[in-house]
């Protein structure tokens, strides 16, 4: 199978929904004649014109209220939000009216809006530009919320995320962009709400999504030497997420640890935790864990930075301290 970089799946998947889909357009700041702050529409504005690659003004609530009106008739807008934390300033036409409108319309209107935008820390952008909010929006009804680790799952999941007719919110981890993996040219739809075995392993459950994917193969494959094997599960959606996937595997391993790059308070690891314990705690040998992020605003400083954000060295600590090892 090709080997492409997490960029190009994205890129990919975003060029054959305009190519397959004439109602299909990409709206955002410099997603045309820059190609995007992450340089995925490159190309495309010449490609595919500007009524279907258009660049937005600086306002993402303007965004997002376009597209959820566009939507509503009949159109299938890709929003693309330059950064998950520049959704703050979009989030009423997210939260109260996308999200809701099939609801309070009694299905007479859907909003199909793609609301692409970019989560993560780890590239020292500070603060305000490397938070990853997607547990939050996916506490709400009306959403969906999905977090591609591969190419592969990026590709897949943009294509099952083209038939929802409701809105989406697809994040996409800043440090995933460089990354590579094997995708095939065949033909394949990766459906939303289904978790995936990343790592068959029979002494612990290791839950993640997103980035955190990577860091917790990486501790995997550092406790192996251990002779500790660990299974790990890419949760790839938030909203639906995979419980029956998890809670087998944690009934059949007996201990689970939850890991995000978000904060542990309040983070979708709680979730995850406690639907554990609701329905796998007579299987448990011990308490659930948790990583989150430090409960900090993101340093700018390198190695703080680092410090901030959960490493493999912290989840190989975290597993062998669950099993007295």
């Amino acid at each position: 199978m090709p080997l492409i970089t997490y960029r190009e799946a994205v890129g990919k998947a975003l060029r054959e929904g305009l190519s397959q889909d004439e109602n299909m357009l990409i709206v955002g700041e410099d997603v045309g004649s820059y190609g995007g702050a992450y340089a995925v529409t490159r190309g495309m504005l010449k490609e595919f014109g500007p009524r279907r690659v258009v660049d937005a003004p600086l306002s993402e609530s303007a965004i997002i209220g376009a597209c959820t009106g566009a939507a509503m008739g009949g159109l299938h807008p890709v929003a693309e939000i330059m950064t998950i934390n520049f959704t703050l300033l979009a989030i009423d036409q997210i939260v109260n009216h996308a999200a809701k409108m099939r609801y309070m319309s009694n299905g007479q209107y859907h909003a199909p809006v793609i609301i692409r935008t970019v989560t993560g820390g780890g590239a020292q952008l500070g603060s305000t530009h490397s938070q990853c909010l997607e547990p939050w929006y996916a506490t709400v009804p009306g959403l969906k919320v999905v977090t591609p680790a591969t190419p592969y799952d990026a590709l897949g999941l943009f294509r099952a995320v083209r038939q929802e007719q409701d809105p989406v919110v697809f994040a996409e981890h800043l440090l995933l962009y460089s990354s590579r993996g094997e995708v095939p040219d065949a033909p394949y739809v990766v459906p939303i709400g289904k978790a995936e075995v990343k790592r068959q392993g029979q002494d612990l459950t290791i839950v993640t999504y997103s980035h955190m994917v990577q860091v917790c193969l990486a501790a995997a494959q550092a406790l192996e030497a251990l002779d500790i094997d660990c299974e790990v599960i890419d949760l790839r959606s938030l909203r639906p997420w995979d419980r029956e996937t998890v809670v087998e595997s944690v009934k059949r391993t007996g201990h689970a640890l939850v890991v995000e790059e978000a904060w542990r308070t309040g983070g979708f690891g709680a979730e995850v935790a406690s639907t554990i314990q609701e329905e796998a705690f007579d299987y448990l040998n011990g308490p659930i864990g948790r990583i989150g992020g430090t409960e900090v605003p993101m340093p700018y400083n390198r190695e703080l930075e680092r410090a901030a954000i959960p490493s493999p060295e912290r989840v190989v600590e975290a597993v062998r301290k669950a099993l007295n090892r």
